[in-house]
């Protein structure tokens, strides 16, 4: 599947027939592509603080959100630790992705169960894939501060819940720790 494949069949999901809010969105995602990144698949939604639909575009690398042409809001899949999707009278569909990055919830997403699965699988893909393996950056803490104990605690969830590898879970710990 090409990018532009993609895009187009997103907006005409989100109903937006705009040629130039397509192209640019297209000339968008291209500047911004990752070495080795393809598209996978691609749905319309709406991000709360928005009143139109957007696209939601999942690459083997990202989840993207674009809207009218602006820079994508990117959440790295290898920190993507669930999707969810929940039904509302009146948001429709509502996705929920939680990454290290915090949560990021879309309303009103088309056919949300299908590509939750997929940004589950992908998202797993991700972390297993060895050239993928998640970078860790946490800030150093005060030597002694409850922030060392708040780090750790984060680490060891991330590392419970499968979205550290032990590797990743030691390496990331030791950076901690000094």
């Amino acid at each position: 599947m090409e990018w532009t494949d993609l895009i187009d069949t997103a907006f005409r999901v989100a109903g937006n027939n705009n040629k130039a809010n397509q192209a640019e969105t297209v000339r968008t995602v291209e500047a911004a592509v990752i070495d080795g990144e393809e598209p996978v698949a691609s749905t319309a939604g709406r991000h709360p603080d928005h009143f139109r639909k957007g696209v939601l575009v999942l690459t083997t690398h990202r989840l993207l959100f674009l809207k009218d042409g602006k820079p994508p809001v990117p959440v790295p899949l290898a920190a993507v630790t669930d999707a969810t999707v929940a039904r509302s009278k009146l948001n429709g569909e509502i996705l929920t992705v939680v990454a290290l990055t915090g949560s990021h919830r879309f309303e009103d997403v088309v056919e949300a169960d299908d590509f939750a699965e997929r940004i589950r699988e992908s998202a797993r893909l991700a972390r297993t894939a060895p050239a993928a393996a998640p970078t860790v950056t946490l800030a150093k803490p005060a030597p002694g501060g409850e922030q060392l104990i708040d780090q750790l605690e984060r680490l060891a969830a991330l590392h419970t819940s499968g979205a550290l590898t032990p590797d990743e879970f030691t390496r990331a710990k030791q950076r901690l720790i000094g």
